[in-house]
């Protein structure tokens, strides 16, 4: 019984964990897909105050997560998954594979969504420059994932 309460407590904590570092990706990439479109806006000569820049970033929080939010939470998954399974082998390696494993999983969204169906739905993720932006948002979850995960082993 006490073999299966230590399992259970490990897996809610890397559970929690994922879910950090799945928020911290998400916020970063959606955040820089309304910030390309404000600045879209201003090469074409329309003012946009700080005010509602920040209206419009919250606006995009809650209009992106049904759709966006699970994308990344699944490719998450299978990135951190993948980059603990190389871990076993290449242990010096971690902080490098899992910046790799976040950055892969989110630019993969992206261009699995345009293989498939011919579609990029973040505007962002049009450009080289933005596309690059996106991973840099998966590669700032894949830090906040080994951190935290770090850290818990300490304890």
């Amino acid at each position: 019984m006490d073999s299966w309460h230590s399992i259970l407590k490990f897996l809610a904590k890397r559970l929690g964990v994922w879910l950090l570092a799945v928020a911290v990706a998400y916020l970063l990439a959606a955040a820089t897909a309304t910030q390309h479109v404000v600045a879209q806006l201003a090469g074409m000569g329309i003012g946009v105050p700080l005010g509602e820049r920040v209206a419009m970033t919250l606006q995009d929080f809650r209009g992106l997560a049904s759709m966006f939010l699970p994308m990344v939470a699944f490719a998450l998954l299978v990135a951190f998954m993948a980059a603990a399974l190389l871990c076993r082998w290449l242990s010096r390696w971690r902080l490098p594979l899992y910046l790799l494993a976040g950055a892969v999983g989110v630019v993969a969204i992206h261009l699995l969504l345009h293989l498939a169906f011919g579609l990029t739905p973040i505007a962002v993720a049009r450009s080289t420059g933005g596309l690059v932006l996106q991973a840099l948002a998966g590669a700032a979850g894949g830090f906040v994932y080994l951190l935290l995960i770090s850290r818990q082993s300490r304890d």
